[in-house]
């Protein structure tokens, strides 16, 4: 694997950073270099932006309206907008249902909801886990009857990130009780809008609202919104995850992050400890380990691959290292990281707070990492699929 940039690389790495500069609102970086947290709009704006330049949907084959770039294109583009600070592009649409209904959808499909991703002029969420299903997702129990050329859809999800922004949901449910659970299962695409969805928000210890619960309750669904076949929701899904799990390393926010330990180890005069230096020098190199391990991943998509069982293992390291970081910067502020200030997170200064700047997320920022081993699946069952698919133990 070269990884040296050509000419040609390097004239993209500048257009790509060129591009930002005159579309990204130094308001909305200045909100990613503080850890403050974003608007919908300082989301939705940007995404905009990208899908007029034909950008945002940057993973898609050109036949779909990617751009059809190469490895090496999507490694700079990723990690350009990391170094900048960019907020990160909702992957709903883009990286998880966009991909499904394009690989799994009807023409008719692909003509309906494909364009809204590429442009962001429609939002999605993801309705997977539920209370008792998780983990196990196969469990899951949310019932879809059909009734002539509908699905009335009955249940709950749960931990449902940005449903409170979302336009559509794409949703697992069990359309055959009396089949084995993986098989019972169908994918359906629901508008937010239909009568009886309901969504009531979980604020997180960052005291943030990314996550929601979702009530379903006799939603009339169009049997024309169920991707693939009734009962092959479970194909669509294990697609779907590999996917995610893949995005979940994010390794370009990670060596961002690991710029940030430098800049708050020399703001607090830890530069010259060698203790300290050693625990960032660590960390660096774990980044580096990762990132060398997810371009295996993205050459094998290259040559015609797709995303297999050792994605979980770039889920696992990716999570671990994201914690890892939010711990080293609550141990490099001190004394400051210990006052649990979420509410100066929704301002534009740290008037009234404690300690500088840099100091007034870590403790938030500590605390929400705690999930990053838990959501897309948790460690423990990606040690169980890397043991068994990988290691073939």
């Amino acid at each position: 694997m070269d990884l040296k940039l050509s000419a040609g690389d390097e004239a993209f790495r500048d257009e790509v950073r060129a591009f930002a500069a005159a579309n990204l609102p130094a308001s909305v970086v200045a909100k990613t270099w503080s850890g403050r947290h974003f608007e919908r709009e300082d989301h939705m704006a940007w995404q905009r932006a990208l899908g007029r330049k034909g950008w945002l949907t940057y993973t898609w084959p050109k036949k779909y309206g990617g751009p059809g770039w190469n490895v090496t294109q999507r490694f700079l583009f990723e990690n350009v907008l990391a170094e900048i600070g960019a907020p990160r592009i909702l992957p709903f649409g883009v990286k998880m249902v966009g991909p499904v209904i394009y690989t799994f959808g009807t023409e008719e499909q692909k003509a309906r909801f494909l364009p809204g991703i590429r442009e962001s002029s429609v939002s999605w969420c993801q309705g997977y886990s539920e209370p008792g299903a998780g983990s196990d997702l196969a469990s899951l129990r949310a019932r879809a009857v059909r009734e002539g050329d509908h699905y009335v859809v009955n249940g709950q999800k749960t931990w449902t990130s940005f449903a409170h922004w979302g336009d559509w949901i794409f949703c697992l449910v069990r359309t055959d009780p009396d089949k084995k659970p993986q098989e019972g299962i169908s994918f359906l695409l629901i508008d937010m809008k239909t009568p009886g969805v309901t969504v009531r928000p979980i604020i997180m210890l960052d005291g943030a609202h990314h996550v929601n619960d979702v009530f379903l309750d006799n939603v009339r669904v169009p049997v024309e919104n169920r991707i693939g076949q009734e009962g092959a929701g479970w194909t669509c899904a294990k697609f779907l995850l590999a996917n995610e799990r893949l995005g979940i390393a994010e390794v370009p926010a990670s060596k961002r992050g690991v710029q940030g330990l430098r800049d708050i180890a020399r703001a607090e005069g830890l530069s010259d400890d060698p203790s300290f230096r050693d625990k960032i020098s660590d960390i660096d190199l774990q980044v580096a380990a990762l990132e060398m391990s997810e371009l295996r991943v993205l050459s094998d998509m290259a040559a015609g691959g797709a995303p297999g069982p050792e994605v979980s293992t770039l889920k696992v390291r990716g999570s671990e290292i994201q914690q890892r970081i939010a711990e080293l910067a609550c141990e490099a502020v001190g004394d400051y990281g210990a006052p649990y200030q979420p509410e100066l997170l929704f301002r534009d200064s740290n008037e009234s707070g404690i300690g500088a700047d840099h100091a007034v997320p870590a403790a938030a920022r500590y605390f929400n990492m705690r999930k990053t081993s838990i959501y897309g699946g948790t460690n423990e069952i990606q040690k169980n699929v890397m043991s068994k698919m990988v290691l073939g133990l």
